[in-house]
């Protein structure tokens, strides 16, 4: 265990990022699921820009890669421009 209050410190803040970090994950990805099962088109259509802009923040904040990122977002926007 750390014995130095710097260490201490950055152990409590840790954890408490860690949890914020895995919120924000997994809200995102819980959107995103809800996205790919919708059907009606208008309905994906207004989704999307929320969904985009989640996974921005996740990037800015370095939870997941910048790429991945792109690559959900191009997938998603091909989902639903595909919807009828």
């Amino acid at each position: 265990m750390a014995n130095h209050k710097s260490s201490l410190k950055r152990i409590r803040q840790t954890v408490i990022r860690t949890a914020r970090n895995k919120y924000y994950h997994k809200t995102t990805r819980n959107a995103i699921k809800v996205l790919r099962g919708t059907t009606d088109k208008k309905v994906a259509a207004e989704a999307l820009p929320k969904v985009v802009a989640m996974l921005d923040k996740l990037v800015k904040r370095n939870i997941i890669h910048k790429n991945k990122a792109a690559n959900l977002k191009s997938s998603l926007t091909i989902l639903v421009n595909g919807l009828a």
